[in-house]
């Protein structure tokens, strides 16, 4: 059977980053299981539309419940500038809200609610937020269209997505994962939007995860502000260079590998931070294993106790990593430095930040 864009419904998809077959993102074994019997690996391709430009994943056969993760005070703290930015826009007009929540948690709902908006779950709000939901529904067309029925006529969509300019120019190959069906330029999310019967009017870039944008989104055809045009600009020459993401893998891979066994050729006893659903891929492709990372460290409680997919690497609690005095921590997503810092000062001195470009302190 044709495959066809899951937002457009083009037949025209191009490959453009193919990590073969990895492990379920979202699915941690229990630690003391077999490899062999939980660690299936699932296919994992990035397509791109010829028409849209929809950056989507090819196939998921993964069947698993994902563990909520714990909101990381990053995301916590760039949500509740992003609301201050929107109300001083003049955009929080009403009285409602509804969210499109996301499977990896957080919520904007107590933002809203401290500016006088009340959650409803019938009929089309004056307020809607999505935060980093839309990209986990398969059917994207038809995801585009439940926001757009859910928002007012003269209400207000508010859509946040980690750009594709930032994965492609950051190499940030392993934003690619199961369960997340899109990755966004904002031009193709104009396109889908549009075909929704809805316009961007503005937008706002923040840091988090190196570069995320929240658009402010209504009904009717709206001209684009000085803003929207300035990302639309600066994304383009990004853009061009999406089929190097495939040649970035092997470099980040192999980076890591060889500090891995270089610090264990040292004796260093060294450990990681953050089960995040992005170091799944990396640190089973990168052979991880025990010998070489002794341990994952991880502030979801539903992931302690657990390994790393696809190796027998355990999954600890924060105290646990602690406790174990380690040379080294391996911090697997940058944005939680300033947060682990703070919450852990025993182990000053001894991060060093996962990079596509290898380790650095």
């Amino acid at each position: 059977m044709t495959r066809r864009c899951r937002g457009c419904g083009n037949s025209t998809l191009t490959p453009v980053l193919d990590l073969g077959a990895v492990p379920a993102a979202d699915h941690f074994p229990p630690r003391d299981t077999a490899i062999a019997t939980y660690d299936a690996g699932h296919p994992l391709r990035m397509d791109q539309c010829a028409d849209c430009g929809l950056a989507q994943l090819a196939d998921d056969d993964t069947v698993t419940a994902e563990p909520r993760g714990i909101e990381p005070q990053a995301l916590r703290d760039q949500a509740a500038a992003a609301v201050r930015l929107v109300h001083d826009a003049g955009l929080l007009h009403g009285h409602t809200v509804t969210e499109f929540g996301s499977p990896h948690g957080g919520t904007w709902l107590p933002l809203l609610t401290e500016h006088g908006f009340t959650e409803t779950a019938g009929g089309p709000a004056d307020v809607v937020l999505d935060c980093f939901g839309i990209m986990h529904e398969p059917d994207q067309r038809a995801a585009f269209a439940a926001r757009a029925a859910a928002t007012a006529a003269d209400g207000v969509l508010l859509v946040q997505y980690h750009s594709l300019a930032t994965i492609v120019a950051q190499g940030q190959w392993n934003a690619l994962r199961h369960g997340h069906f899109a990755y966004y330029s904002l031009r193709t999310l104009r396109s889908l939007l549009q075909a929704a019967g809805m316009s961007v009017v503005t937008a706002w870039e923040f840091d988090l995860y190196g570069g995320t944008v929240l658009l402010a989104v209504r009904h009717g055809d709206h001209a684009p502000d000085a803003a929207v045009e300035k990302i639309l600009a600066a994304e383009a020459e990004a853009l061009a260079a999406t089929a190097q993401l495939q040649d970035t893998v092997d470099r980040h891979v192999h980076a890591l590998r060889d500090w891995l066994e270089a610090g264990a050729a040292q004796g260093h006893r060294v450990y990681a931070y953050g089960a995040a659903s992005r170091a799944v891929a990396l640190l089973a492709m990168a052979g991880a294993h025990r010998g070489l990372l002794a341990a994952v460290a991880d502030a979801s409680p539903a992931k302690q106790g657990c390994r790393m997919p696809g190796t027998d690497v355990p999954i600890i609690s924060p105290a646990e990593l602690v406790a174990a005095n380690p040379d080294v921590v391996l911090l697997t997503l940058p944005d939680l430095l300033a947060e682990v810092r703070t919450a852990l000062p025993e182990l000053d001195g001894r991060w060093t930040i996962d990079d596509p470009g290898g380790p650095r302190r």
